[in-house]
């Protein structure tokens, strides 16, 4: 299964490029970049359908041109990024069973990014 969107129209397979959303109070029609996410009252269009978009008759088509700079990622995503794989990766201090939160697993092992895990109810005698 593919993550990639495609166009909403009917026997239409092609990547969708642009959203359109209906303004019903203002009788518009808005057609602009892909929305990051799909909504349900919004329509993905491929490029060639986006470029024949007509409105009902009294209705107003507003196409919004996408910013270019906004189509790679910027150096503060790329340091954002980076600096969430060091701390993932950064290895945890080893804790002594009965420090930390009461109640709380005791990391035992690690391997990679695999931590294995002490059930502190696991030493308890109840009943």
């Amino acid at each position: 299964m593919s993550i990639a969107r495609i166009c909403s129209r009917a026997a239409c397979h092609k990547p969708a490029v642009s959203t359109l959303t209906y303004v019903y109070a203002d009788s518009t029609c808005v057609l602009g970049p892909l929305a990051t996410y799909a909504e349900p009252h919004c329509y993905d269009l491929c490029a060639d359908h986006a470029d024949r978009l007509t409105a009902p008759n009294g209705w107003e088509v507003i196409r919004l041109a996408p910013d270019p700079a906004a189509a790679g990622p910027s150096s503060d995503d790329l340091e954002a990024l980076a600096n969430a794989v060091r701390e993932a990766a950064r290895p945890l201090p080893p804790r002594e069973p009965g420090r930390g939160a009461p109640g709380a697993p005791v990391e035992i092992a690690r391997r990679g990014h695999l931590r294995m895990l002490q059930d502190p109810g696991a030493n308890s005698s109840e009943g």
